[in-house]
């Protein structure tokens, strides 16, 4: 007599009130798996210009955010830009240096820093909007705008049931 583990089934997972396994659910109903793949794509798409320019997928989000919302904390801005801190104040660093980005003490707050976008960051940020605009539009091409509403009013929803900031 061997002991082989019970395989549990679908059935077993369903009664206990435990989640289908990825395999049964498949990459394509993955929610998160579909989402990075676009990211993936969208990201790839815009890379050469990047390049072009000397940007890095870090700077162009960082420039990205602030061509929106300038003189955000450095804290603040890594969230809405979705980089790392780390790689964000890399990413900082080279934007200043370049003359992209000027990074100011925060009057309100002597520990924080604030960063704003140059002339020429603003120019840089001007230059890569319309590659940005073009790689989205792709992706809802044969979408309607209603149907468009309803996925952000989706992606709304889902950030606020996961984000971790008041913002």
């Amino acid at each position: 007599m061997t002991d082989t583990p019970e395989v549990e089934t679908p059935a077993d997972r369903a009664e206990a009130g435990r989640p289908p396994w990825l395999g049964e659910v498949g990459l394509n109903g993955f929610a998160p798996y579909l989402m990075n793949r676009i990211m993936g794509r969208y990201n790839a798409d815009l890379r050469r210009e990047m390049a072009e320019m000397g940007l890095s997928t870090a700077k162009m989000r960082a420039l990205a955010v602030l061509s929106v919302m300038d003189g955000i904390q450095m804290s603040k801005l890594g969230v809405y830009a979705v980089v790392e801190q780390s790689t964000l104040s890399r990413a900082a660093e080279s934007l200043c240096a370049e003359g992209l980005a000027r990074r100011e003490t925060d009057p309100d707050d002597q520990r924080a820093s604030r960063i704003y976008l140059t002339r020429a960051g603003r120019a840089a940020f001007d230059r890569m909007w319309p590659h940005m605009a073009a790689s989205h539009d792709r992706m809802f091409e044969g979408i309607d705008e209603a149907e468009q509403r309803a996925f952000l009013g989706t992606l709304h929803k889902m950030l606020a049931n996961i984000r971790r900031h008041d913002f």
